[in-house]
């Protein structure tokens, strides 16, 4: 089976390649609700965007206002383009999204703008609605930012730093930076595109201003996407290859195969793709994944049905998510018969008797992921609003139901 391209890679490469100097054609892109938002968004800024399949072709352009910009759910678009909208003239550009936006954390990344004197309004606190009055330049310099509530915070800054007229040292102070390799994604793909990042210190960061070029970037599949898949085995037997897995990858989720083969699987590379093959149970474990954190859905789940207690930790931040993470899976393994407890920073699942009944996934397609992954394994569970995959990965339904089957995808 496949999976399509990174949403996180797409995204960075749609804003890198607007604020670019020449057009920039993105191969490979992912087509969905999230990297729409960020198209539509580019769009209402002045950008020139053309879509044939996952071949997008970005035109850049002067940055303008007034816009009205829809983030829908997607962190990446309300963070991302906050940034961006600073550097437009013309008129303010005000950024909104889905109620469950209203709630994720801003506050650091308009507090760190103010700082850097953009003028910005907010709803309160840092969240949606936000509206910017850009001039069209942003000073830059140096700025100590908390990005300890999503590493977005600390992408935003940087995707847009060359066009800062002093460019941008930017130092991360407070709690533990979660999700550092997006951060390192996020330094590699300006680098790719000519932008000189330093790293003077731990997580600090300096981009120089200038260009940033045009060109063409490939993206890569979304290894996120694929856990699911590769933990299909576990508790259904078999195999499965995922298809175009990178020999090498910043992506987090290169990872998850390690955590996979610690609970039972076995990991092999063919010159088809990744293959993973189940074992003969589900062992628990106990894991920090702050590096991997959008494995932890789908993990929590194997967690459930696994031959003995786990313990995920390095995940408290994804409390602020498309919805509180840790206490969904604690209220959806627990109405199903697991043995959940919330961490501060995690969960502890202590396996038990599971039962069918509705798995509810609160609009995040995550949770969704995770309950058809407790769906392989007990009968009788009924995934509510499946289609919310649709964020990151438009086909799920299509290419989960070919794999149960049997079948390529």
């Amino acid at each position: 089976m496949s999976v399509p391209g990174s949403k996180s890679m797409t995204n960075r490469a749609l804003v890198l390649a607007a604020l670019a100097t020449a057009p920039t054609v993105v191969e490979g892109a992912l087509t969905s609700r999230d990297t729409q938002l960020m198209a539509d968004g580019l769009r209402a800024l002045g950008i020139r965007i053309d879509v044939d399949a996952d071949r997008w072709r970005v035109e850049p352009g002067p940055l303008r206002g007034p816009a009205s910009i829809d983030a829908g759910l997607a962190g990446t678009v309300m963070r991302f383009l906050l940034p961006v909208a600073c550097l437009c003239a013309g008129g303010p550009v005000r950024i909104d999204g889905d109620p469950r936006a209203r709630e994720r954390p801003m506050q650091a990344l308009v507090g760190g703008l103010r700082r850097l004197g953009v003028p910005v309004a907010d709803a309160g606190g840092g969240a949606l609605p936000i509206t910017v009055a850009g001039t069209g330049v942003l000073g830059g310099g140096s700025l100590s930012m908390d990005a300890s509530a999503s590493s977005q915070l600390a992408s935003a800054l940087l995707l847009a730093a060359p066009r800062y007229s002093a460019g941008l040292l930017l130092r991360h102070v407070g709690g533990r930076l979660p999700s550092t390799p997006h951060i390192d994604m996020t330094v590699a793909m300006l680098r790719d595109r000519g932008v000189t990042v330093d790293e003077p210190g731990p997580a600090s960061w300096r981009v120089h201003p200038g260009p940033i070029a045009g060109g063409v970037v490939a993206v890569e599949p979304d290894l996120s996407s694929a856990a699911p898949f590769l933990a299909a085995p576990l508790v259904a037997g078999g195999s499965v290859t995922v298809r175009g897995w990178p020999a090498e990858s910043g992506q987090p989720g290169t990872r998850t195969p390690d955590v996979l083969v610690r609970m039972g699987a076995a990991v092999s590379r063919s010159s088809a793709g990744l293959v993973v093959r189940g074992g003969d149970e589900v062992r628990g474990i106990d894991v920090d994944l702050a590096d991997n954190p959008e494995s932890a859905c789908v993990l929590a789940a194997l967690a459930a049905v696994a031959s003995s207690p786990s313990r995920l930790t390095g995940i408290g931040h994804m409390r602020g998510h498309e919805t509180d993470r840790l206490a969904a899976l604690a209220t959806e393994l627990g109405a199903l018969g697991a043995d959940v407890t919330e961490l501060a920073d995690g969960l502890e699942i202590v396996p038990r008797p599971l039962r069918g009944g509705v798995f509810r996934t609160y609009d995040d397609h995550r949770l969704a992921m995770a309950g058809a992954v407790i769906g392989l394994a007990v009968d009788g569970v009924l995934v509510e609003n499946v289609a919310t995959t649709g964020k990151t990965f438009p086909s799920f339904v299509q290419t989960w139901s070919a794999m149960v089957a049997g079948g390529a995808a």
